[in-house]
């Protein structure tokens, strides 16, 4: 059974920083391209960064300089560093893993605002 466990998330106030994490099993996950997706209210879920099983990053324009997807294959998890969140980033934020079957953490609610 695959399970993506997402944590991290909560309530920030524009210009902070928050780190998510995404501890995965059942899968082989240094084989597995890992991914960061949001979907914010009345919005269609959006890439935001992938990583692939090489370390090869790809991020949406909308958080290129400001976000950071990194993994440890030791640790079966994937991250994503968040810094300088503005407003605009608020959503739920999906972890996803990609062996060629596509899997998807149950989401957490990230929040940017004074």
């Amino acid at each position: 059974q695959v399970q993506l466990v997402e944590s991290g998330g909560g309530l920030v106030q524009p210009g902070g920083s928050l780190r998510l994490s995404c501890a995965a099993s059942g899968i082989i996950f240094s084989d597995s391209t890992m991914g960061w997706y949001r979907q914010a209210p009345g919005k269609q879920r959006e890439l935001v960064a992938t990583i692939t099983r090489g370390g090869s990053t790809r991020y949406a324009d909308s958080v290129k300089g400001r976000f950071t997807i990194s993994r440890d294959n030791a640790k079966n998890t994937v991250y994503l560093q968040m810094n300088r969140l503005e407003p605009e980033d608020t959503a739920v934020y999906y972890c996803n893993a990609d062996d060629d079957r596509s899997f998807w953490g149950q989401g957490i609610q990230v929040t940017v605002s004074s």
